[in-house]
């Protein structure tokens, strides 16, 4: 929202400077995000009368003008514009003016001097020249009632600020000069002048015909028909430079007095040009196969979604978006018809978005518009269109107001006591009785109680907070106390036995992986291919198309994350992530922190892509495999031992991923990216990932003491033959359960599986397994019997289990 300063101070003017007043609104909730010059710093510039223009006796380009500026001496002044002539009225920096800085950033002293051998005692002034505007095309030309003489700076009301500030969607009524002004007046305790425009005396019976057919979409119709204008009129220049310095262009002066009113008094209407409607008028939803042309060029279909105006023959506007290219005002125009109307908030939001464009009717209109004042507006609207395009023979008809449905206000209570505790302060009834008498809520009270009817053009106030919010907003938030909280406050030791999310990502981090954050909506394919999941929780109203539904896995995000970098050029990439995933489960209850039906575990997930190593010298480039993620892995869970079982996943390669197994209990899984997801999402290579429950990964056993050793330790080889669909973990369980069984398994201290082998010697269907045990007692040397018959023990064991067979 946009406006001039000088326009809100001939509603109110609080005696404060222009750098109060903006603090003022931005502690009140209406941020102001920007204070612009209209424009910048000149002086001894003034309206000038050019009298006689010659040509220039050494120049075929430049002219010798004879200029009155008022001081009773005329000056002489060579002048290069196209359309300086002898009559005319514009700007003349006189001698000694200093104007606004060049391309080169310096100010610009206007001095006497001689051009091409003719003495020039000034300077006739662009719009650019000054920075007004970016116009080029010769001299600014005044009206021929400007006063010679007088600083430009006052004729065009110079000293002038654009106010821009920030709203929030709940504060619609100030979405134009009198909503600020009506804060303002509030906060100050300044008087507010409110705009108004005495009944317009009616000349004429003619009322055009209008049916609602669609109460839920317009509440409230009010129009009027006016003959014998001249859209040819100019718009006054006070009014152009309103509408200018809020950010608007002027048009015509029909459309300009209509953009005029919706910044003043925030009501947007709308001027048809009467002798192109066709019979009566409709005011209804849109129907499927009905097409639009609107005033901005752009074609477009309409359905029972969209509200439309319609004739006996077409449509002819977007209900409270925008109007119809066929009933558009000219030049030409005559006869109006002059419509204001209450749409319902709820029926016009997301039309515009819809379409790909927004209006300044519809941002108003789908945050709701006054109800009670369209007979008002009309009146406003028509007293400066007669004042602006009237003629002797111009025709007024009576307003015909239809009211079918418009919103009932319900009191609203607020409670002193919950004010207070809410807002911090101490709140009294006398208080709260003048913030509201000077916000102009009516209301009614009792002892610590007051039950307030919104006005009809506040929208926002609904519940007890809002009220609360008013409060808090008039007394001044840069006058609630910063206190700090009052509790009771006592310093817990963090569980030894359990790592923050912090320490989670600094031990990343040390194995060569970088954090990424990714948001939480993800595409409903990436649910579909990583996670399997073609019932995904979807979004209601998601941010992009390719952003619609919540993720189950931080598998897609980091699959992007790599192609991402690939499509850079980086061939090497070490991502992971921590953060939420996002499941239905109807056991699932609100709480602090959850949502009923849905549960939102933390995970964290890693993927590896590209060489083992950066390229160096002493090692050999290899491709990244899931041996080298498996050990991350294993470091990241270190001490505790992790099972990893053969398992298929909708992400992974069918025959290299693992299901993560910590205690008996599934905390993730593992393995290379599948071959179709490679192809699909153009990955020269695979990638290894990992994905596990952030909660197992946090927690840890509390270290243990455990003596060393002072007698030496040994080693022992064992190869035993076995199927090939025996796994190697298959025969470590074998071995632990007899080592755990066994009195003599004390000794056994690691056991690592260091060779495999398959093919001369072997059948086809077998593979030997080669594995290594480190053996060592802490009280005792050890003796070879003792090794021997554990070793016996043990091979036993993988015989009985799994067939297994020493291999020679």
């Amino acid at each position: 929202m946009q406006f001039s300063e000088n326009w809100l101070r001939t509603m109110v003017d609080p005696k404060m400077t222009s750098d109060e007043l903006s603090h003022l609104l931005t502690m009140s909730g209406l941020e102001v995000e920007e204070v612009e010059a209209v424009a910048p710093p000149f002086s001894n510039v003034v309206v000038a009368e050019v009298l006689d223009v010659s040509r220039h006796p050494n120049a075929d380009r430049l002219n010798v003008c004879t200029v009155d500026v008022g001081t009773g001496t005329h000056l002489n002044i060579v002048c290069g514009a196209p359309n300086v002539r002898a009559g005319m009225k514009a700007i003349c920096a006189m001698a000694g003016a200093v104007l606004p800085p060049g391309a080169d950033g310096k100010p610009f002293e206007i001095k006497v001097g001689q051009l091409r051998g003719v003495e020039s005692q000034g300077m006739m002034c662009s719009a650019k020249e000054l920075k007004l505007s970016e116009e080029t095309s010769g001299l600014m030309e005044l009206p021929a009632d400007a006063p010679v003489g007088q600083n430009i700076r006052d004729y065009l009301a110079l000293n002038d600020l654009k106010f821009t500030i920030k709203l929030t969607p709940n504060k619609a009524d100030c979405l134009s000069v009198l909503g600020v002004a009506r804060e303002v007046s509030a906060l100050t305790g300044t008087p507010l002048h409110v705009p108004t425009a005495r009944a317009v005396a009616v000349s004429s019976d003619e009322v055009l015909p209008v049916t609602i057919s669609a109460p839920d979409l317009c509440g409230r119709f009010t129009g009027r028909v006016i003959r014998g204008l001249n859209a040819r009129a100019a718009t006054p220049e006070w009014m152009k430079r309103r509408i200018e310095r809020s950010g608007q262009r002027s048009v015509s002066a029909l459309v300009d007095i209509s953009n005029y009113v919706m910044l003043e008094l925030g009501r947007p209407s709308h001027v048809f040009d009467l002798d192109k409607i066709h019979g009566k008028i409709d005011v209804r939803w849109g129907r499927k196969g009905e097409s639009l042309k609107l005033l901005n060029g752009n074609t477009v279909d309409v359905d029972d979604w969209v509200g439309v105006i319609a004739d006996d023959q077409q449509l002819e506007s977007l209900a409270g978006i925008m109007g119809g290219d066929s009933t558009a005002v000219s030049l030409d125009t005559t006869n109006i018809y002059l419509e204001a109307a209450f749409w319902w908030p709820n029926a016009i939001q997301g039309r515009a978005r819809r379409f790909n464009f927004s209006t300044d009717a519809a941002h108003r209109f789908e945050r709701g518009v006054d109800f009670a004042t369209t007979v008002e507006h009309i009146e406003r609207i028509t007293s400066l269109i007669l004042e602006i395009c009237g003629t002797p023979g111009a025709t007024v008809g009576p307003v015909d107001d239809q009211v079918v449905n418009v919103p009932q206000r319900q009191p609203v209570t607020m409670r002193t006591a919950r004010a207070q505790k809410v807002i911090g302060v101490p709140v009294t009834d006398v208080m709260v009785a003048d913030i509201f008498t000077r916000l102009g809520l009516p209301f009614t009270q009792q002892p610590g109680e007051f039950a307030v009817t919104a006005p009809s053009y506040r929208f926002d106030i609904e519940i007890e907070e809002d009220l609360i919010e008013e409060v808090a907003r008039v007394y001044g938030f840069e006058n609630i106390p910063a206190n700090p909280p009052v509790a009771a406050s006592a310093m817990l030791a963090a569980p030894e036995d359990t790592r923050s999310l912090f320490a989670l990502r600094h031990q990343m981090a040390d194995l060569g992986y970088q954090e990424v954050v990714n948001m939480s909506f993800v595409e409903t394919a990436w649910e579909a291919d990583f996670s399997g999941n073609l019932d995904p929780i979807k979004l209601q109203n998601p941010i992009a198309s390719q952003m619609s539904v919540m993720r189950s896995s931080l598998i897609g995000s980091l699959v992007a994350n790599v192609r991402y970098n690939l499509n850079r050029k980086a061939g090497r990439a070490r991502l992971f992530e921590i953060g939420a995933i996002f499941k239905r489960n109807p056991q699932a209850q609100d709480g602090p922190l959850s949502v009923a039906g849905f549960e939102q575990p933390k995970r964290l997930a890693a993927i590896a892509y590209g060489p083992a190593v950066d390229e160096q010298w002493d090692v050999t480039t290899r491709a990244v495999d899931y041996f080298d993620v498996k050990a991350d892995v294993e470091a990241m869970f270190a001490p505790y031992a992790l099972r990893f079982v053969k398992a298929d996943h909708p992400a992974l390669h069918p025959g290299r991923s693992a299901t993560i197994v910590l205690e008996g209990r599934d905390i993730g899984f593992i393995g290379e990216l599948h071959p179709r997801w490679l192809q699909k999402y153009e990955l020269p290579q695979a990638p290894v990932l990992f994905e596990v429950d952030a909660v197992a990964l946090q927690q840890r056993p509390l270290p243990k003491y455990e003596e060393v050793s002072k007698f030496p330790g040994a080693t022992r080889d064992l190869a035993l033959v076995v199927k090939q669909t025996v796994a190697a973990q298959d025969l470590l369980d074998a071995f632990n359960a007899e080592i755990a069984a066994n009195p003599a398994g004390r000794i056994v201290q690691a056991i690592v599986l260091f060779d495999e082998y398959r093919g001369a010697g072997l059948e086809a269907d077998e593979k030997s397994l080669a594995f290594r045990f480190s053996l060592q007692d802490t009280q005792t040397t050890l003796q070879d019997d003792q090794v021997e018959l554990l070793m016996t023990a043990v091979a036993s064991a993988a015989r009985q289990k799994h067939h297994a067979k020493s291999r020679g």
